[in-house]
């Protein structure tokens, strides 16, 4: 099957991430990721409508890093937008300055699309296309769960739970208190149990069965964080400031080490996480709360342990091509 070369720009509530990649089917490999923060989310969770500096530094992102992709032979560029885009009673602000940034069509894409394509970008990995998993996708507005295996789905749904959302909502001290971190752990026990467990519990337990393999016990299916934190997590555990795939994605976190990242990160000022080795200086401040979702999944859901995946929707995005 002839490669083609394909490029993804992903418009994210925290950052703009760029993808370049040789395709072929299913088979991607990556020539190039990059990502920059400009966090489009800045000051929007209040009004819901986008900020015209936010606005304008992730255009310009846009438009560099299509001039990137189309500089590496790229035959096609596509731009999506996630959570930010489709929560913005002014998304024509967004649209209107990266076509001007880059000549390109930025496509809001709804929640359900964008698990979807978390849960086919991160089967991709034979290993994870193979078992009955629960996909976690954390990102900066929402966080997407998706439950079933290979190419079934059982369960999807996109939760307004994210970092910069947490971060604008509930903005902690610097150092943030321990008060403040119990808080947080309240109020992400209660959202679960009130917004996620009704849709998620009863089918989690039936996992394995409907994914028409031997029927067996809940431990059987894996839980997966795909996305920044996820990634960040893993970086952490290796205490490693480069990105390299197959080190992070053979990373095995257990709960215990998910509770003691979590206590750690709290205990800082902002300054100090800034030097904690894997954690990126600029995401040091939305890193709070990233943690603080996975390990109240763990919780909730019973996993004692979260395997790490580096693709997602970019992956499938960048498969499915313009």
């Amino acid at each position: 099957m002839k490669l083609v070369r394909r490029a993804v720009i992903d418009i994210g509530t925290n950052s703009v991430k760029l993808l370049v990649a040789d395709v072929a089917g299913r088979g991607v490999r990556p020539a190039l990721e990059q990502s920059r923060q400009t966090r489009l989310g800045r000051g929007f969770y209040q009004t819901h409508r986008l900020q015209p500096g936010a606005v304008a530094q992730t255009a310009e992102a846009v438009g560099a890093f299509a001039t990137t992709a189309r500089g590496l032979g790229a035959t096609s560029v596509r731009v999506i937008a996630t959570s930010a885009g489709r929560d913005a009673k002014n998304p024509e602000l967004l649209l209107g300055a990266v076509e001007r940034a880059a000549g390109l069509r930025v496509e809001i894409i709804s929640g359900e699309r964008e698990a979807d394509w978390a849960f086919q970008g991160v089967t991709t990995d034979p290993d994870l296309a193979r078992q009955p998993l629960l996909l976690l996708d954390v990102g900066g507005g929402s966080t997407e769960f998706i439950l079933g295996q290979g190419h079934h789905q059982q369960f999807r749904g996109s939760f307004p739970l994210g970092t910069v959302r947490l971060l604008e909502k509930r903005p902690p001290g610097d150092p943030p208190t321990t008060g403040e971190l119990a808080d947080c752990r309240r109020w992400l026990r209660e959202f679960l149990r009130q917004e996620v467990c009704p849709e998620l519990a009863s089918r989690l337990h039936l996992a394995p069965a409907v994914a028409a393999v031997t029927p067996a016990g809940r431990d059987q299916v894996c839980l997966v964080g795909t996305g920044g934190t996820a990634t960040i997590l893993g970086r952490l555990a290796l205490k490693m400031d480069s990105f390299e795939r197959e080190r992070i994605e053979a990373t095995r976190l257990n709960l215990a080490e998910v509770r003691a990242t979590v206590a750690r990160l709290w205990s800082l000022p902002l300054s100090g996480r800034k030097q904690v080795p894997g954690l990126p200086p600029n995401r040091a401040d939305v890193i709070l709360f990233g943690v603080a979702i996975y390990e109240a999944v763990m919780e909730q859901f019973g996993f004692d342990e979260l395997r790490l995946s580096t693709r997602g929707l970019r992956f499938a995005a960048v498969m499915e091509g313009v």
